[in-house]
């Protein structure tokens, strides 16, 4: 069961409380893990997670939200089997103390970074946008995800202070826990601009992309998955396979993710 963005996450004490046991009357082997990934992943986990069940007979229970709320709550002990990162900080955080099985980590996706607008046929900005994005957003709310913590928003806000215009428009940045809770409040209208990854847009009808960041502005999008210590069940062997065979390629892709993994 996919947890979406925006609705309860459960927390540290609750997963801990109820653990991960196998589901009674199950396929013979089969068992139960639990996937905490980023929220930018949504839309493509719902479907891995069904490929997944389908070919392997295992339960998979994907908990998704911005990747430092999940690490924070790695740290603080929930039982989550696997971790996919919208960026490699929180990884390298959680690999420091211990809390990821050696080797088990890689490299599996990057993402573009966009600037949307609300509307499905708002105008793009084309030559100059650098210098033309401050006065476009004019007194606009600008949704970001939280600048000094969710992936999205640390990026977002990298790029603007490359290009000179953070200062411009910080006053107007609306911050929210991750990166599609800020893609919510373009699409309905709450704020006339956000900054989001390319994937995000093309799951929402209600926004259209106007401008894509120069990939020089910010750091190197990198989406990196590991299995996290403590158990040693096969279906975490077997997701981490999954992950890099040709279905979960083929949902990556229609997201517009590119996949890194061969």
């Amino acid at each position: 069961m996919t947890r979406q963005p925006g609705r309860t996450i459960r927390s540290s004490a609750m997963l801990a409380a109820l653990g991960v046991v196998s589901l009674a009357g199950g396929a013979a082997g089969a068992e139960e893990i639990t996937v905490f990934a980023a929220a930018s992943l949504a839309n493509a986990m719902t479907e891995i997670e069904a490929g997944f069940e389908a070919e392997t007979g295992h339960d998979l229970t994907v908990s998704l939200a911005g990747s430092s709320a999940l690490a924070r709550q790695i740290q603080q002990g929930a039982p989550a089997d696997i971790f996919i990162s919208a960026n490699p900080g929180w990884m390298d955080a959680l690999q420091a103390e211990g809390l990821i099985e050696p080797g088990s980590r890689l490299d599996l996706l990057s993402n573009r970074l966009v600037l949307i607008a609300h509307g499905p046929d708002a105008a793009r900005m084309e030559s100059g946008a650098d210098a033309d994005l401050a006065a476009r957003i004019g007194s606009q709310r600008l949704s970001m995800a939280l600048v000094d913590a969710v992936p999205a928003g640390i990026y977002g806000k990298a790029a603007l202070e490359t290009l000179g215009l953070w200062d411009a428009v910080s006053g107007q940045v609306v911050q929210t826990d991750n990166v599609r809770a800020a893609l919510a409040l373009v699409a309905s209208g709450e704020a006339g601009f956000g900054i989001t990854y390319a994937t995000d847009a093309v799951a929402e009808g209600k926004v259209s992309v106007i401008w894509q960041f120069p990939e020089d502005s910010h750091p190197p999008i990198v989406y990196p998955v590991a299995d996290l210590a403590g158990r040693d069940l096969p279906a975490e062997t077997d997701f981490m396979a999954y992950l890099r065979g040709q279905q979960a390629r083929a949902a990556f892709e229609a997201q517009g993710f590119t996949v890194l993994v061969e």
